[in-house]
Order: C-alpha cells, then structure tokens, then sequence
C-alpha cells in the first residue's frame, strides 16, 4: 500500500483561525477534508492509500505539501511514479480566502466522487427541477414542494437531510447529512453545508463545518464558518468593496493584512455565536469561542479568540458550561479531551 505524508507543520498557523482547533489536513475543502478526499479519490481508482504521520516520514513514498489539493482529474498511480504535473492536477490553497474562491470547483469535484449510492433525477410532485445538470439526493432524504435549479452545475443532497417548502437551490451546491434547509431559503451556487447543520435565508459560496447554524434571514456570501458556530437572526456580512476593489484581511500568526481578492465574506472559527442583526465588514476574521455583539458601533474587522462582545473576554468556565448546552441542543456531548484542550488554548491566548 503506498504511503503518502501530507506535510502541513511550516504553515498551519497561515490558516487560522480555521485551524486554531484542527490539524489543516481536517479542514473540509469542499465536500470533504483533504484527508479523505485523498482516500476517497484512490478508493474511487481501486487503490487503497495509507496517510502516515509526521513521525512516520521515513517510510513515506512521497511527502506532499497538503496545500496542494488533488483534482479529480489526478491519476493517483502516475502521482506515486512521479508522472504527475502539480499545475494540472491540483488545486494551490496558500491562504485560507483561496479555499473560498475555489470553494465551487471543489464541490464539483466531489460530487462526482460522491454520487454512488444517490438517487439521481428522482421524480416527485415535492420537487420542480430545471436545468441540465444532475440532481443527487439520497434516498433517506426529505424533500417539500422545493424549487432546485441545476442549469448551472449539479446538487446533492445528502443522508437524512430535510429540505422544507419553499426552499429554492441552485448548482452547484451540497447539503450534508442530517442538515435541515428552512423554508424560503436561498442557496445559490458553491453553497457548501456540512452535516447537522440549520441553515435558512441567503447563502452563496459558502462553506459551513458541522453542527452550524445561520437558520434565519440574511446574508452570508464567499465566508468559510468553522463548527458549533450560531449566527442570529439578521446576521449578515458585506462581501464587497463599494468600490469594487481589492480586499484586505487580518492575518492572526503574523498580526498583519493579507489580499482577500476582490470577493471576501467573513472566515469564523469553531464556537462563534453573534447576536441578532450582526453586520460584518467584508474581509473580516473572527478566532473561535467568541459571543459577538456590539449595538453602538461598527464591529472590526478582526474579532480575537475568546471575546464576550467587543470590551472583555469571556469566563472560562461560563465558556464550557455553553459550549456544553450547545451540543446537548444537538444531540451531543463534549469529550474530556475537547474541553482539555479548549482550556489549553484559553490559558495559551489569554493573559493572566
């Protein structure tokens, strides 16, 4: 079986704060993590793959920059002789805003790996379907008198997912397991849902992790929303200079404005909550565990780990007593481990 090291130690810290709480190699990039998009890809080639630790370096085939995504074009045989051309066959991700500008090519690609075992064009009077694109929907999933255009690119819908009345879905687009689509909602094309989500209101090229809430009207363009995040109603975000121009965002490792491009929502870490009729700038970042409110004024454009609104930090142990109502609210309970390391994170960014 060969063995491949997706290396990622020199530049996990370029990807926060998505990767505050996560290796890089277990962020979604589309669909799926770029860990499992590199085992789904060989199985889908009749391969299996081995992913080696960093301390198994020496029996590596080939060590990889994990930057480098794999198209689904990548003959994963040619890749381990060494035939391979990066500039054909990958994806670059050199900042956490390229995943979200890629975000709708990516899905595409994972679609076409995913799409064993899902109905594909099913016929109901729930469903009115246009377009020349596929639509794939799992056969345990629950559709009502929806609207769901595939002109533009295909749609999935995945396990046990609860699309409601009135919801309207246009390619290409994915909604994971478990995830409810509220009425009236509006997903445009590279919206990205991953499992155990509520999502509702306008979303276009989006990404959101697990166990993610925006359930209610506003807006959410070009963002990428980590886990456990509850966005209130109203919540909405700028993706756009009124000036048409390019967009800078805060880089957290090294204190400092990168290019964003010219389209930029918000990129939010794990455990993020924002108040009813929260409005963020365009190109705005926000580190994990915060509870965002601020009535008087216009939010920054970067929010720090652990804030509680905009004056002070959040309590540790008011900090784990929420995050544990929250996953109760779905059906799940922190491991020791997590609130370990969530107290280690808090120690390590907060200042005695």
């Amino acid at each position: 079986m060969p063995k491949l090291l997706l290396q990622y130690n020199d530049f996990q810290k370029d990807f926060f704060p998505l990767t505050l709480t996560r290796p890089f190699i277990d962020l979604r990039v589309g669909i799926l993590t770029i860990v499992d998009k590199w085992k789904t890809m060989a199985l889908s080639q009749h391969m299996d793959l081995d992913i080696i630790a960093e301390d198994e370096s020496s029996s590596a085939d080939i060590i990889w920059d994990a930057r480098l995504i794999p198209k689904i074009s990548l003959d994963i045989k040619s890749f381990f002789e060494k035939n391979t051309n990066p500039n054909d066959s990958f994806f670059a991700i050199k900042t956490p805003w390229d995943i979200v500008h890629h975000n709708t090519s990516l899905v595409l690609d994972d679609i076409q790996l995913l799409k064993e075992n899902i109905v594909t064009n099913p016929h109901g009077e729930q469903i009115l379907i246009s377009g020349m694109h596929p639509l794939h929907v799992h056969p345990t999933a629950r559709l009502e008198h929806c609207c769901i255009n595939t002109q533009e690119g295909p749609v999935m819908i995945d396990e046990d997912a609860y699309i409601m009345q009135g919801a309207m879905l246009r390619g290409p687009l994915y909604i994971g397991k478990r995830t409810v689509v509220k009425m009236g909602a509006t997903l445009y094309a590279g919206t990205n849902i991953g499992n155990d989500c509520t999502v509702g209101g306008e979303i276009k090229n989006t990404i959101l992790h697990a166990y993610s809430n925006k359930s209610h009207h506003g807006y959410l363009g070009d963002s990428y929303i980590g886990e456990w995040c509850n966005m209130g109603a109203g919540t909405s975000c700028s993706n756009l200079k009124n000036t048409a121009g390019e967009l800078k965002a805060w880089n957290m490792d090294t204190s400092s404005f990168i290019n964003a491009g010219k389209k930029a929502g918000i990129l939010m870490g794990d455990h993020v909550k924002t108040a009813i009729n929260t409005s963020f700038n365009s190109g705005t970042v926000i580190g994990g565990f915060s509870n965002v409110f601020n009535p008087t004024a216009m939010l920054p454009k970067y929010i720090a780990p652990f804030q509680w609104g905009m004056e002070q930090q959040y309590d540790l142990e008011k900090l784990l007593e929420e995050v544990k109502r929250w996953m109760m609210m779905k059906g799940q309970e922190p491991t020791t481990s997590a609130l370990e390391s969530i107290k280690t994170f808090y120690l390590k960014t907060i200042q005695p």
